[in-house]
Parts: structure tokens; C-alpha cells; sequence
């Protein structure tokens, strides 16, 4: 094995869930070079790779599809936000963990239907058909919080998409608007 490909395949061992933007940010690689040697490295089955969400997710062959799938969220800000609120907190409504946040609903929701798809979080109804949310594997999701530590480029990214979403929903940063939702 190369350097520079034994390099990444380190590098996604110890940052399983890693997309390919932050690979190269963080390698100092061409991505050129990265994907090269990511091609190599998925032909010898010495590393997975999985698309979700519009970003492309490296990791060890070990992972199952829920640990990926996971792993994949956790990588971002809003979504390990709203999980952290959840374990830290428990069962909570919607409008309680967007207010805690600061973020707009519409943003929670967006995030919600994707943890909700990968098996984190649940949405559980009463008899008033009134939602709390609530982790579906508290133990496993915590101990794969452990292995996630956000890049700061990955912060900005996330926090941008969050003022855009903000945008989009016709409400000023940080919540503040005329909506009744």
C-alpha cells in the first residue's frame, strides 16, 4: 500500500463517516489524488463508501448499514444537535427541542425525516396525536457520538445551511418571524 493511500485509509479508520470534502481538507490532497487512491481502496474492500444526503460518507468495512447511516448524520451540526437534546433531555415535542435550539421548524422537520429514516429518533404519538420525539438506541448513539468530532469547516457549513433554511422559510436568523406554525 502507497503512503498517501495508507494515509486515508488511517485517516477513515479513525473518522469513520468522514465525507469526501472534509477527506481532503483535512489530507491536504488533491481530490484528484483522494479519489485514486478511495478507488483503490474500495476495489481491496478495505474501505466502504456510502452517498446519503447529497454527501458522500467513507468507513471502515466493519460498520453495519445502521452505524453508517448514523454516522452519516451525526457529521452534522443541526442533526447531532437535536440527538445531544434528545439523550440529554429525553422524550421531547418538536416545538420544544426547535425553541431549545434556536432553529426553525422547518429546519428540525428536515432534519427529523432523515434521523427518523436511519432508525435514531422516533416519533411516537399520543391518543391526542400530539408527537415526542425519542432515540430509538440511546446506548448506540451515544457511543458513536464519542467517535464524531466535527471539523470547524464542517460547523460553518452546517450553520450556513441553517440561515439559509432560515432564509427560505421567510423567517429572520435565529427564528424570529410572523409565522403561526
Amino acid at each position: 500500500m502507497s503512503h498517501q493511500r495508507a494515509r486515508i485509509d488511517r485517516y477513515v479508520t479513525a473518522n469513520p463517516g468522514v465525507h469526501f470534502n472534509a477527506l481532503v481538507r483535512s489530507l491536504d490532497l488533491a481530490p484528484g489524488q483522494v479519489q485514486y487512491h478511495l478507488k483503490r481502496l474500495r476495489r481491496a474492500e478495505d474501505v466502504r463508501e456510502e452517498t446519503l444526503y447529497g454527501r458522500t460518507h467513507y468507513y471502515p468495512p466493519e460498520y453495519d448499514a445502521w452505524e453508517r447511516g448514523s454516522l452519516a448524520m451525526l457529521r452534522r451540526e443541526t442533526a447531532r444537535d437535536v440527538l445531544v437534546h434528545l439523550l440529554s433531555e429525553g422524550p421531547s415535542e418538536p416545538s420544544a427541542v426547535a425553541a431549545d435550539l434556536d432553529i426553525a421548524r422547518s429546519t428540525l422537520e428536515w432534519h427529523l425525516d432523515h434521523l427518523v429514516e436511519q432508525d435514531l429518533v422516533a416519533k411516537d404519538r399520543d391518543a391526542g396525536n400530539r408527537v415526542t420525539l425519542v432515540v430509538c438506541r440511546p446506548a448506540e448513539t451515544a457511543e458513536l457520538l464519542r467517535l464524531v468530532d466535527p471539523s470547524v469547516t464542517d460547523r460553518v457549513v452546517d450553520r450556513f445551511t441553517r440561515l439559509v433554511d432560515d432564509l427560505l422559510a421567510g423567517e429572520r436568523p435565529g427564528g424570529e418571524d410572523g409565522d403561526d406554525r
